[in-house]
């Protein structure tokens, strides 16, 4: 039993050297295609990021089949670097990193606790240490999710307690990597930066993936994929004119791929439901109150090279 009272995950139990293992067996019962089909139909694109979840997931397949009989093996190191401009479905791919590690035993929860340098970094001298030991044991059993991570580390500030937060991170890293796995995650040219400034993390640090940026096809079927989940369609010259926006939008700063999109979209929205209510009195029917129309898009500023939803003064990373 564990500290829940759950019971432990079957490798517990001592190996048969004369057992045969079915992986395919192995790969379904603890959930795992379940779970790569489910990151299939939520998530377009991103076909190198889930090639590598696939890889991964194989090989804790074969490393708890190889444990099963017998075959004496160093754990895999499973903590993790995402790397990737906002929006790229870091956070999404991390909850199903979880899963998979929950259904093959790995960690006992398969929760994820997402943080940042606010939750894990004091501001005064014995702060940080209870801060950061409270998001690890919050993260216990499942997965510490810490976004913009390269945060932590700030030299130029010779009184920063970050480095007090990612020694303890390194340690507790090393000592509980059989129930606890961290994803550090943020732009890729910050986390190199991030990983030659600490290579004790570095060296614990052995999947590294990185998120590509979403072409405009791919962000116009993921908004119509959003557009769906919530009962809306695009007329046909409103799909044409998102299609437009999203060109536009990608070259304007602070760009975040799927983010940006569902931003757009929720305004779209609102658009919409000012222009019908524009027309009180008048019987709507079902296929007015779903569709979205060109004017609902071409109204954005960003037709007029502007930024829409920003101040300036809080530029969005």
């Amino acid at each position: 039993m564990d500290t829940d009272g759950a019971p432990r995950p079957s490798a517990a139990q001592p190996p048969d050297p004369g057992r045969c293992v079915d992986l395919r067996e192995a790969y379904e019962g603890a959930g795992v295609q379940e779970v790569l089909d489910e990151l299939d139909r939520d998530l377009i694109g991103l076909r190198p990021v889930k090639a590598r979840i696939r890889e991964i997931a194989a090989l804790l397949v074969v490393n708890r089949a190889r444990q099963q009989v017998g075959l004496e093996t160093a754990p895999p190191s499973l903590h993790m670097s995402f790397t990737g401009r906002p929006g790229t479905g870091k956070t999404t791919v991390a909850e199903r990193m979880s899963k998979i590690l929950h259904g093959l035993g790995y960690v006992r929860k398969g929760h994820v606790v997402t943080a940042t340098r606010d939750d894990l970094v004091g501001q005064y001298i014995g702060h940080t240490a209870p801060k950061t030991r409270e998001m690890l044991k919050k993260a216990m059993g499942g997965v510490l999710f810490i976004d913009e991570a390269y945060y932590l580390y700030r030299p130029e500030n010779e009184r920063d307690y970050g480095a007090e937060a990612i020694e303890i991170l390194l340690q507790v890293m090393e000592n509980n990597r059989d129930d606890l796995v961290v994803i550090f995650a943020g732009y890729k040219d910050r986390m190199d930066v991030f990983y030659h400034s600490n290579p004790g993390l570095s060296s614990r640090v052995a999947n590294h993936i990185d998120f590509p940026d979403y072409t405009a096809g791919e962000l116009l079927a993921i908004a119509q994929l959003i557009l769906a989940s919530e009962n809306y369609r695009f007329s046909d010259s409103a799909r044409a004119a998102f299609a437009e926006y999203i060109q536009r939008r990608m070259q304007l700063p602070f760009f975040a791929n799927a983010r940006s999109i569902r931003n757009a979209i929720d305004r779209a929205r609102m658009r919409q439901a000012n222009r019908l209510f524009s027309r009180m009195g008048t019987a709507l029917t079902r296929q007015d109150l779903m569709t979205l129309e060109a004017e609902d898009i071409t109204a954005s500023r960003v037709f007029q090279g502007e930024v829409e939803g920003l101040d300036p003064a809080q530029p969005l990373t």
